[in-house]
């Protein structure tokens, strides 16, 4: 029976990644925290509660460890097919990653399992406020590696997204599991009162939906979000830099447009080692189709730091964005792991963090914000640039990953970015998928992944705030730390 419970906390999680993108079975989330908390709730007798605590933090663990390994099993891609890693190593390093970012739901059961009073409506509220606040730990800790939130898998159709404008997607993940536990009170207790709530709960967030937060500004833009669908093998071999700089400049110069976008990195060299006359020649083309081109690119500083970046060029002023929430292993190395990049080849991984606060880049009328690549996994980053910015774009490369669920799970976050801040979301990628998204959350066009094709769209800015941009994160973890810090007082007064 020992093993019992964690194995089924581990099938449990891993069965929680057919809710996320590009299955979207949103209902599963419930099902599979559902499962979580009647295993919590549902502990044999423990030595003292040092064994509560140890048994409550092994079946989070052990959901945690099913949900990430079955959701981002795509790392191995990166470290051994395009990083050089052998496999062994590369298999016991996503392992490891793995395990632990689990520790933080193993927490989250720990915390609950201390917690837990035996009342249905309290331990309903604490197993929601434990879990949002492991969910948030592991969105800041070490850099913070937020993929897979639950609240991910609330993005529309489902009711909940509504809550994502006032709650962000911590506090969506937090309703999703008192919701979930309310599910095992009706069942378990033959009641219908607590699913009369999550009724209720739900239909809140279907009304909320309805709700326009922000509203259209300016004049339309038409915008051409280019994906070159460059080979990530090939991409860094000096014999095919030129073919790759010519795709560039002949996809600008086929896609007329205010803003034309080219995708992370798309200049696969620091721009001031472009050939003579390149950057010249962007200009000439985006100046003669009245707009701008935006190119993702690397930059160097005077004291030799190198930069992520995005640069504009074009009618507008030259624009410049430096990426600022770097990758660890992937664009820097963090202290003492420098032997990392013994084993893996990555190119240009000693990178710098761009400025935390930067303007956004003012073209045809509209304020657009960047972001680039993982950068948007960071909710509470990105409405630093807010109530200025109108649009916000993120350039990405996920050719690093292969064909795998890394490029729909980033759409789908993507779509969680635009319903936390009442701003169109567009996205232009290497190999997909490049899209733009709604202020609602719903995606308006998206290209097939792995093709070389244009997107192009007309769309206009939105100005305002929603709650979330205005407070961030702070409302949801800390109402969730309140739940806690009570429920922490009602176990002394009980001892």
């Amino acid at each position: 029976m020992r093993l019992l419970r964690p194995g089924l906390a581990l099938l449990a999680g891993a069965t929680s990644v057919l809710a996320y993108a590009p299955f979207e079975l949103f209902p599963l989330a419930f099902v599979a925290l559902a499962l979580l908390f009647r295993l919590l709730d549902t502990e044999g007798p423990a030595a003292g509660r040092g064994g509560a605590l140890r048994r409550g933090f092994g079946i989070g663990f052990a959901w945690g460890l099913g949900a990430l390994l079955a959701g981002v099993s795509w790392i191995y891609v990166a470290l051994h097919r395009f990083g050089g890693m052998p496999m062994p190593l590369a298999v016991l390093a996503v392992l490891l990653f793995c395990a632990g970012m689990a520790v933080h739901a193993g927490l989250a059961g720990a915390l609950f399992s201390a917690l837990r009073r035996g009342r249905p409506w309290l331990d309903a509220a604490l197993f929601a406020a434990a879990w949002l606040l492991g969910e948030w730990l592991r969105g800041w800790m070490f850099t913070g590696f937020p993929w897979l939130v639950s609240g991910y898998t609330q993005t529309p159709p489902s009711p909940l997204a509504g809550y994502a404008p006032i709650v962000g997607v911590y506090g969506v993940g937090g309703l999703l599991a008192f919701g979930a536990a309310l599910v095992v009170q009706a069942v378990q207790r033959r009641c219908w009162r607590p699913a009369g709530v999550l009724l209720l709960l739900l239909a809140c967030g279907a009304a909320l939906r309805l709700v326009a937060w922000t509203a259209p500004v300016g004049e339309p833009v038409r915008v051409a979000l280019l994906q070159t669908n460059i080979e990530q093998s090939l991409k860094w071999r000096p014999e095919m830099l030129q073919h790759w700089l010519d795709i560039n400049l002949q996809m600008l110069r086929d896609n007329p447009a205010q803003i034309a976008v080219l995708p992370e990195t798309t200049i696969p060299l620091l721009v001031d080692s472009l050939p003579e006359g390149y950057l010249e020649e962007v200009r000439r083309i985006a100046i003669g189709h009245g707009g701008d081109a935006i190119l993702g690119t690397f930059t160097r500083d005077g004291a030799g730091h190198i930069f992520n970046a995005a640069i504009s060029v074009g009618l507008a002023a030259p624009g410049h964005y430096a990426k600022q929430h770097l990758v660890p292993f992937g664009e820097y190395s963090p202290p003492l792991f420098n032997w990392f990049y013994d084993l893996a080849s990555i190119p240009m991984a000693d990178q710098t963090r761009g400025p935390a606060v930067q303007a956004p880049m003012l073209l045809a009328g509209q304020k657009v914000a960047l972001n680039i690549c993982y950068e948007d996994v960071f909710g509470e980053e990105l409405i630093r640039s807010l109530p200025e910015a109108t649009l916000l774009l993120n350039i990405s490369n996920l050719a690093w990953y292969g064909d795998s669920f890394a490029q729909p799970q980033h759409l789908q976050i993507a779509r969680m970015r635009a319903l936390e801040t009442g701003r169109p979301m567009l996205r232009s990628t290497n190999t997909g998928m490049t899209a733009l998204v709604r202020p609602d959350g719903g995606v308006e066009a998206v290209l097939p992944a792995f093709e070389r094709a244009v997107l192009q769209v007309e769309l206009r800015g939105h100005a305002g705030m929603t709650p979330y941009a205005h407070w961030g994160n702070w409302p949801a973890v800390g109402l969730a730390m309140l739940l806690v810090l009570l429920g922490l007082g009602s176990a002394r007064r009980r001892s």
